[in-house]
């Protein structure tokens, strides 16, 4: 089954890294890639570009409203994500003790992934 890992952190605190230690960081996590690629479990592994980049697009009103940014009032923001084939929730789980353990401070949710295509529905 496919879980996405989402990966949550303060976005100040992360834009604050130095190249140095943001490359740290990116060293430590590629460790564990590399291991889940071997393993046949690693899917896609995307890191979002800051909030400042971002738009939302509401629909509570006609036409659509645009804004800048993701518009959330939270302290920590959606970072990026990893797409990870899993057996289950706790060999999900498994993965994302691996990536937080590279990774300082921040949270995951792990949510299983339902893929839908035009003409059928492969539910979790």
């Amino acid at each position: 089954m496919m879980y996405a890992i989402l990966c949550y952190h303060e976005e100040d605190v992360v834009c604050a890294w130095s190249k140095a230690e943001d490359d740290a960081v990116m060293a430590k996590l590629a460790v564990v890639q590399e291991r889940l690629i071997k393993a046949g479990k690693m899917g896609a592994s995307l890191r979002l570009l800051p909030t400042t980049a971002a738009a939302t697009l509401r629909k509570s009103e006609e036409p659509p409203l645009v804004i800048d940014g993701p518009f959330a009032e939270t302290k920590e923001q959606l970072l990026g994500f990893y797409l990870v084939d899993a057996a289950d929730l706790d060999d999900a789980l498994a993965i994302a003790r691996e990536l937080a353990a590279a990774n300082p401070g921040g949270a995951y949710e792990i949510r299983p992934v339902g893929q839908f295509f035009p003409d059928q529905r492969v539910a979790p």
